[in-house]
């Protein structure tokens, strides 16, 4: 939608590893996306994407950058803001610029920012953190706007900043020594301590799908997939698995059954979730060439790892030609055609036939047909890392 408001919008998206397939998959080659080595913070983050933007992507440090989070329901008002945003930091007013929604409620969810003034562009005078209902209400007769965490800045403020908390703003640097960098917010970083900051007031549809209490109030039906509530009230629930899902006389529950894990929570408790959520294997992954989805992840006592997935290739597509050094592999094609190859070697296979990959072996599939694959891997070390991608003339494969 950004680019139907702005054509010549770029668009530069600041991730984990584990996300850039299906950022691919979803986008192709039309973003940028800039790597986060680790989880270091907001500021490290930011300022990695800002240098990626200049030393990578040849952007001038006196162009504008409008940092914005993904996870927000917004309608193209909003994306026109983002460009008003962008003018106003321009013109050097001010060396951030802040959007501020106007609250419809006083919530306990946002922070907030007050004004000195009621103008639709105002100086900031202070930022409060998330209070209980009873402030938020005084905050609310003070003119305050709700803090989404969106921004506006030159990239020369943000590569200073970095030049001076890490000692560095080029991009490979910051790459090379990113776990060491101190963890530290954008907020406590840049924005408590710069004086001259305003924030533009935006009255449009805003929702942050932050926690799934917010996510559900998005949702057109209260029932998703394969899932039935039965005299339930303000209770949701989505099943995207293939058994069936039932809620029977429940309140205000955020129920969601997905392939990663299975929530049952109060609404009101749902911001919580992150504290008690551990980094994973991810159960179901798009990537660019389809998906596949974890069947299975066991340990045993002698330390090999057995992890089973189900992979669907899409017609004309292809895993790239790739070998491993500390697993084995173990193909059963179960619907479709395609064309294996080994080495170097190409033959076509079918439903029912089976490839044994070692550790060292070179090897590729391409799909003819949407092609099934029931994938098992072997092995002490079972990650992304272990996959080393080769050269091939895909051009040969007819």
């Amino acid at each position: 939608m950004i680019n139907e408001v702005d054509p010549n919008a770029s668009v530069t998206i600041a991730t984990s590893e584990n996300q850039v397939t299906s950022i691919r998959a979803q986008l192709g080659d039309s973003v940028g996306i800039s790597i986060e080595p680790c989880r270091r913070d907001t500021f490290p983050a930011i300022a990695l994407a800002t240098s990626y933007l200049h030393y990578k992507q040849n952007v001038d440090v006196d162009d504008v950058v409008v940092v914005c989070p993904v996870d927000p329901y917004v309608e193209s008002d909003y994306f026109r803001m983002l460009e008003r945003l962008s003018e106003q930091a321009s013109k050097g007013e001010a060396n951030l610029v802040l959007m501020g929604i106007e609250p419809t409620y006083p919530s306990e969810k946002y922070g907030y920012i007050i004004p000195e003034s009621n103008d639709s562009v105002a100086l900031v005078d202070t930022f409060k953190e998330k209070p209980d209902v009873a402030t938020a209400e005084q905050y609310l007769k003070q003119g305050a706007l709700w803090n989404g965490g969106v921004f506006a800045y030159k990239l020369s403020y943000v590569l200073n900043i970095a030049e001076s908390v890490f000692g560095t703003s080029e991009y490979d640097k910051l790459f090379e020594k990113y776990a060491s960098l101190t963890k530290i917010s954008f907020d406590y970083a840049v924005v408590e301590k710069e004086d001259k900051i305003q924030v533009m007031r935006f009255a449009g549809q805003w929702k942050d799908l932050g926690t799934w209490n917010t996510l559900t109030e998005a949702m057109s039906d209260e029932v998703a997939g394969n899932a039935v509530a039965v005299e339930c009230t303000n209770t949701h629930v989505i099943n995207e698995l293939q058994i069936p899902l039932i809620a029977l006389g429940v309140n205000d529950l955020a129920i969601a059954a997905t392939p990663d894990g299975i929530l049952v929570t109060d609404k009101s408790k749902s911001g919580k979730l992150k504290d008690h959520v551990a980094d994973q294997r991810p159960m179901v992954e798009k990537r660019v060439w389809g998906e596949y989805q974890v069947l299975d992840y066991r340990i045993h006592p002698d330390g090999q790892n057995f992890l089973t997935k189900h992979l669907i290739i899409k017609p004309g597509s292809h895993i790239s030609y790739q070998r491993h050094k500390h697993r084995s592999e173990i193909w059963t094609f179960v619907d479709g055609t395609g064309k294996l190859i080994i080495n170097g070697d190409i033959k076509p296979v079918t439903r029912g036939e089976m490839a044994f990959i070692t550790p060292g072996t070179k090897h590729a599939i391409k799909a003819d047909t949407e092609l099934h694959i029931i994938e098992v891997q072997v092995g002490d070390e079972l990650t992304e890392e272990d996959i080393e991608r080769l050269d091939w003339d895909w051009n040969s494969v007819d």
